[in-house]
């Protein structure tokens, strides 16, 4: 079940708001509406995966009692003066680090083991079902081996609520906050239907307080229902129709394309997986507000960068903040030498590519960006950058994305190298394929495109934070958001659902 589905928006959306809400005056607690979200939760994971429901069912289990030892495995002394800390905190993301005298005396063997085997278990379920088939696929091409492979089926969502969970625990272990007491609660933090396919990956500290406390108002949930139809119309009524050209171009044989359709097809992914994937994260954000809840953004136009340092501060942020945190900084961070910072850079880079896929392309788009990072904090592209003027900063920072991308979309690494040869070198075809040909045609793909190029800069936010108090204004908008959900509805009857790009990760 997706987000854009009509299961979803004409049948579990509807009853999952309705069981919240119209609850009787006396059930209308805390516990009853989080019992309610997690129920709902658990049959959105079991309608698209319940033969791995036990997976999710068995993470929420082991994380709960691993945050619980973890946080007993302090000496008492040292549990009180987390619980002070802890106390004191009053912002979503102004959770400080103790005193670096307390940091340096606070962590003994007991509790390093005991975050060390719970890391370790979480890592162990993702590298099973993930990364499994890929090791003894190459393990059986390097050394001629005959390993036999069970092609495990990868869970959907796994690693997404595996980064929830390691960091929930890695925020206990440095006393940001204590465990969740109520299994239900934790349940609900890393199995919350908005969140669990797909991400924003959510903080626990961030979210903590809307599980035990949170308010539900008109201002809100109408902020809500426009972020959710906005998100569904990216999907819908672009991400979708640009995605058809670009699978089609992608799925040729080289042989039949030239080099304008191989940066035309480029191009529509590249608009594809922007509008797609923020698309499911405004649709995220638009639900979690519904239900009281709220998610910390997750895109920023990220098209707009002028840098690859700029474009992963504005590009999937909680991903980028979370290898950040809790891979970068604990491997030094900025405060070791520049050659290990070069390193570490491209080490972060190489995790995200294998998080993002069991492939030798995900892995060298991870690196590949990593590298450009790297090239940009040296002397020579810092002087590259700073000469050229702003508008072909951002054609440098598009142009490395779209390679980039190259890697991300093809189905291999012989495909992604013979599609670029395509791209710079050309190559001679006969005529255009009739799928190329019906689709160049199409006025739908046309409008979608025109549509992503208005929709990819901030523009269109800037006029509505403007005219915010202009009651004209603010009508003309919401009738516009009216059409976009009648469009994207009948949209969905008339086509074959496109799944979203992230869910395969």
């Amino acid at each position: 079940m997706v987000f854009s589905s009509n299961i979803f928006l004409f049948a579990f959306l509807p009853l999952t708001l309705f069981f919240y809400f119209l609850l009787p005056k006396k059930l209308a607690t805390k516990n009853v509406r989080n019992a309610v979200l997690l129920i709902a939760s658990l049959l959105f994971y079991a309608w698209g995966e319940m033969h791995y429901l036990w997976l999710l069912l068995l993470s929420i289990t082991a994380n709960y009692f691993f945050g619980i030892a973890i946080y007993n495995s302090k000496k008492p002394s040292l549990k009180k003066r987390v619980d002070d800390r802890v106390s004191d905190q009053t912002g979503d993301l102004k959770l400080a680090l103790n005193p670096p005298a307390l940091r340096a005396t606070s962590f003994f063997k007991g509790d390093f083991v005991v975050i060390g085997f719970a890391i370790t278990f979480n890592l162990a379920l993702l590298g099973y079902f993930k990364y499994s088939n890929f090791l003894i696929e190459n393990l059986n091409q390097l050394f001629s081996l005959q390993i036999t492979n069970k092609k495990i089926s990868l869970p959907i969502g796994i690693s997404f609520f595996t980064f929830h969970a390691i960091s929930y625990l890695i925020d206990i272990y440095r006393r940001k906050c204590r465990p969740q007491k109520n299994i239900f609660d934790l349940a609900l933090y890393i199995a919350f239907f908005p969140q669990l396919i797909a991400g924003p990956i959510v903080r626990y500290n961030f979210i903590e307080k809307y599980l035990t406390k949170r308010s539900h108002n008109f201002f809100a949930t109408t902020y809500g229902i426009r972020r959710f139809i906005i998100g569904l119309g990216k999907k819908v009524i672009i991400a979708n129709p640009l995605g058809e050209f670009a699978d089609v171009i992608f799925s040729s044989p080289l042989t039949e394309i030239n080099s304008p359709l191989a940066w035309a097809g480029l191009v529509c992914y590249t608009l594809q997986i922007y509008f797609d994937f923020s698309g499911y994260s405004d649709m995220a954000v638009g639900l979690a507000r519904m239900f009281g809840f709220k998610f910390p953004e997750n895109f920023n136009y990220p098209y707009i960068s002028r840098s690859i340092k700029e474009f992963w501060r504005r590009w999937h942020m909680s991903l980028s903040a979370w290898f950040r945190d809790y891979v970068y900084i604990p491997l030094g961070g900025n405060r070791v030498s520049i050659t290990r910072q070069y390193f570490n850079l491209v080490l972060v880079f190489f995790l995200c590519g294998l998080w993002h896929g069991a492939s030798w392309n995900f892995i060298i788009w991870g690196m590949f960006h990593g590298v450009f990072l790297v090239f940009e904090r040296l002397k020579v592209g810092q002087n590259f950058l700073d000469f050229m003027p702003k508008i072909m900063q951002n054609f440098y920072a598009i142009f490395v994305v779209m390679i980039g991308w190259v890697f991300f979309r093809s189905p291999d690494l012989t495909h992604s190298i013979g599609f670029l040869k395509t791209m710079f070198l050309g190559n001679e075809i006969a005529a255009i394929s009739n799928d190329v040909a019906r689709l160049m045609r199409s006025h739908f793909i046309w409008m979608s495109f025109i549509l992503a190029l208005i929709g990819f800069s901030p523009l269109m936010k800037k006029l509505v934070q403007k005219f915010s108090k202009n009651r004209i204004f603010m009508l003309s908008f919401d009738a516009a958001l009216i059409a976009i959900l009648v469009l994207s509805l009948t949209r969905l009857s008339a086509a074959t659902h496109n799944p979203f790009i992230y869910f395969q990760f």
